[in-house]
């Protein structure tokens, strides 16, 4: 074993030691940025200084896929290959990137040690090829000499971001961030001043009569989750924010973070006067370091202004808030999961009941929302629920943000009142599909969605109108595929990364996800076995029923959708 130094490590240590277990993921991942990996040693010290047993150290440290237990390359590349960076040539970018690397291994004396990683979506579907570099974003990758590469020079992604109306998105479409100075400039924090004098279950009510729920995918209406939690007697009360952004084809929150922080701190400090909590969290998937540095600054900037802190803006109100990055697991986008991260364990759900409000982050009343859900906040407490319920449906009121990516001639994000149709939002937005093609299929709500065909072009855009279409708003990700693309590729994709992301804690998922795999394995190379059908959709529909959290419930839903959609997919390359 490589002896190592711990003196860069253990100032750290002593100032997350205070914390104790909680601090279990930062400790990892600040001793992974001193020594490229977590030596055995470390996490010894983390062991020792935080008094968490060693075999649980491994535990959480074998868990997440941007941690390292042995040593990697100096340079560390990941490359997406779910479906919208595979349609655009990702599998071949792997290739290309790995030959440059086996080239210069052999030609150069001094290359840098390079570790090159097939990854699950990065949160960058619109600039598609996706890279990361050393958790640098890099945009068309392939035009780059081989140094530039890993040394992460290159053409830095920016998002195109459109729609028919623009307020959660206003400050996203100036080009750079919108700092503190600026965004009080525009209003903004008016809002938080104006909830400061009013009663917590004033502000209830009117998110309550706003009509807004949840937009990660559950749709749970937020006045009530906020209701419930406040109701609680239980102390101490916490807020969190839900930042972890991996489902494919999403990226709205990213571009919230990237542009516009402050808007999103303004409505976690309105949910947490709210329900009566002085504590919170921001749990940002661990992809996205950059964004995780801009929400950094606009907290500490927030905390200088007295944004942050006691007595906020004079008042009796006080509030700590506190970031934390993940390191790579889509389950932790899942609610509970998420809690036992910050909790410093495996990211593993939690049975329910008992529900977050009253038995959340530390078994204690927690509300937990999304980015997305939290940037209604502020408009809806400085404009009131009234103007909000004008934008959007009667039982879909307000502005929702939608990511379109894959073959589509504007992939980006679109800000639209509920109630447009996905025509107007492909065609008149998106630009519709791009080289002139038709659309074969468009997935709604991501990996965890369902397929729309050519007849749903009508269907509007709102909860009411999709669940009639039976298709799932999701967190609002519609990915479009031409007329050329071989579907049973996109399954098993798909099939791939939830085999990859199940947790393992509940049976129908740890082995239905490879079972479903498999089987799509078969697929894809014409092989299937007689019963492969029934046994895919058996599997499925096992998954759906019996799954403990969301990721084994939704494994299934899109192979399911294409089995109606297109049967003689499944039965026209079947063994006889």
């Amino acid at each position: 074993m490589t002896k190592i130094s711990l003196e860069p490590l253990m100032p750290i240590l002593d100032k997350l030691a205070p914390k104790g277990r909680t601090a279990l993921l930062p400790a990892l991942q600040a001793a992974q940025k001193i020594y490229g990996y977590v030596p055995e040693q470390a996490a010894v010290a983390i062991a020792n200084r935080l008094h968490v047993p060693l075999a649980d150290v491994h535990g959480v440290l074998e868990f997440y896929a941007l941690l390292y237990r042995t040593p990697v390359g100096k340079t560390v590349i990941h490359i997406c290959a779910d479906p919208v960076c595979a349609m655009a040539g990702a599998d071949t970018m792997l290739k290309q990137t790995s030959r440059k690397f086996e080239f210069h291994g052999k030609h150069k004396d001094k290359t840098p040690t390079v570790t090159i990683e097939r990854s699950p979506c990065l949160g960058l579907c619109e600039h598609a090829p996706a890279l990361l570099v050393q958790s640098t974003p890099l945009v068309q990758p392939e035009s780059y000499t081989w140094e530039d590469l890993i040394a992460g020079k290159g053409k830095k992604p920016r998002s195109i971001i459109g729609g028919d109306i623009s307020i959660l998105t206003a400050n996203c479409r100036k080009g750079q961030i919108v700092w503190l100075e600026d965004y009080k400039a525009q209003g903004g924090y008016q809002a938080l001043n104006k909830v400061l004098q009013m009663a917590p279950q004033e502000v209830i009510e009117e998110v309550k009569a706003s009509g807004l729920v949840g937009r990660g995918g559950a749709a749970f209406p937020t006045g009530l989750k906020w209701e419930s939690a406040a109701q609680s007697t239980a102390q101490p009360k916490y807020v969190v924010c839900n930042a972890d952004e991996a489902e494919p084809g999403t990226f709205k929150d990213r571009v919230l973070m990237e542009n516009d922080p402050h808007l999103i701190l303004e409505g976690i400090l309105i949910a947490a006067y709210a329900i009566g909590a002085t504590y919170g969290y921001m749990y940002i998937r661990g992809e996205y370091e950059y964004q995780y540095q801009v929400m950094s600054q606009a907290v500490d900037e927030a905390k200088k202004d007295g944004l942050i802190g006691n007595n906020i803006l004079q008042s009796d109100f006080s509030f700590e808030l506190e970031l934390r990055q993940g390191a790579g697991a889509y389950i932790c986008g899942e609610e509970t999961a998420l809690f036992e991260s910050i909790e410093g364990k495996r990211g593993f759900p939690r049975v329910k009941p008992p529900f977050p409000t009253t038995a959340g982050l530390f078994g204690k009343p927690t509300v937990i929302n999304n980015v997305e859900t939290l940037a209604n906040v502020p408009f809806i407490i400085q404009k009131g629920a009234t103007e909000y319920r004008k934008i959007g449906t009667e039982k879909s009121p307000g502005p929702k943000l939608f990511c379109v990516s894959g073959d589509v001639a504007k992939p980006g994000l679109y800000e639209v009142p509920f109630g447009v149709t996905f025509r107007h939002l492909l065609f008149d937005l998106a630009g519709g599909i791009r080289n002139n093609r038709t659309m074969k299929a468009a997935l709604f709500g991501g990996a965890a969605g369902a397929f729309a065909t050519e007849s749903d072009l009508d269907v509007r855009l709102t909860f009411e109108d999709l669940r009639v279409a039976g298709l799932p708003l999701g967190s609002g990700v519609i990915t479009v595929f031409d007329e050329t693309r071989d579907m049973r590729d996109v399954l098993l994709r798909l099939a791939h990364f939830f085999a990859e992301e199940s947790c393992g804690k509940c049976y129908p998922c740890q082995i239905g996800t490879q079972r479903q795999y498999e089987i799509l394995q078969r697929l894809a190379t014409s092989s299937l076995l007689p019963g492969d059908l029934e046994r895919l959709q058996d599997v499925g529909w096992t998954m759906t029923e019996a799954s403990l959290c969301g990721l084994g419930q939704t494994a299934a839903s899109a192979v399911l959708s294409a089995i109606r959609l297109w049967p003689e997919l499944f039965k026209s390359h079947q063994a006889h």
